[in-house]
């Protein structure tokens, strides 16, 4: 399940928040054919492309 909140400048998660966080981090990740597990070359373009839009949102 996922959930999308919406963070005004400044604001910090809440508690709740942090509950949510950690007890999603005992459970593993599971694939399934929507969302397939990404191969090394695929992790490595990944990886770049956030580095890239990193750099950009920094300019």
């Amino acid at each position: 399940m996922t959930k999308t909140y919406i963070i005004e400048n400044g604001q910090g998660p809440t508690e709740e928040q942090f509950r949510e966080i950690e007890e999603a981090k005992k459970h593993p990740i599971t694939f399934d054919e929507d969302c397939e597990e990404l191969s090394p070359a695929m992790m490595k373009a990944f990886k770049s492309a956030v580095v890239q839009r990193n750099r950009k949102k920094k300019a």
